[in-house]
């Protein structure tokens, strides 16, 4: 079971003057779900190597039982300082694909070429696709059979009001729960902040942060299948 982690490299929150990127527990939490469940897990970004990490993601506020397992694990700080190029893997080395969020994602994998094509290989493949938080909106572009991929699909994302709450409405390139809309996506959400995870066929979206560990459990779910 090979399972590839697409994780951003973009670290500017806009013109902000802030830092952005990957948030550590959408990482941490389905990495070890995967890793747990005896799965080949490699890690990839568009310019390989270490991306960057939200600062906001290593707050106090921020950590759970996967954050801290990854700050004492020297072996998995070594994978995600080494990630491939996004560009020299191939979705027929793999088993399934799944996006960690962070804000990052929605100015660089959102309109990143070879993430596009490669979220259309895995999900032509019948492979499992996995997104949670703000990465949904990575497929914003992906279409199949001349279609959004969302389009028809149940799907879920990091809402309107989450958005509104952490102060960067007006920051984004785009609001993850509106593009979905705006594509054909059937939106769902559920509490703020509370686990909310939905499977459609083999696309797996979660809402939030508190949904990345359920995202991996249903991505694997599928993989069983």
């Amino acid at each position: 079971m090979k399972i590839l982690m697409v994780l951003t490299s973009h670290d500017q929150l806009g013109d902000t003057g802030k830092k952005t990127g990957f948030w550590l527990e959408e990482f941490a939490a389905p990495y070890y779900v995967f890793l747990d469940a005896g799965a080949q897990v490699t890690v990839a970004s568009p310019n390989g190597g270490q991306p960057p990490l939200d600062p906001k993601s290593d707050e106090p506020s921020g950590q759970t039982e996967a954050t801290l397992r990854f700050k004492a694990d020297a072996a998995a700080q070594a994978v995600l300082a080494r990630t491939a190029k996004l560009s020299e893997v191939k979705a027929e080395d793999f088993d399934a694909v799944f996006y960690p969020g962070g804000h990052g994602p929605l100015w660089d994998l959102a309109e990143d070429k070879t993430s596009i094509a490669l979220i259309e290989a895995f999900y032509t493949a019948g492979k499992p696709v996995g997104a949670v938080c703000h990465a949904p909106g990575v497929l914003r572009h992906v279409k199949t059979g001349g279609e959004y991929l969302v389009k028809g699909k149940r799907v879920t994302g990091f809402t309107n009001s989450e958005e509104a709450a952490v102060g960067l409405t007006d920051v984004v390139p785009f609001l993850v729960e509106d593009e979905l809309k705006g594509k054909g996506g059937l939106y769902e959400k559920g509490a703020d902040w509370g686990p909310y995870v939905i499977t459609d066929g083999h696309l797996v979206t979660g809402q939030n942060p508190a949904s990345s560990e359920g995202g991996a459990k249903a991505l694997l779910e599928l993989l069983k299948a």
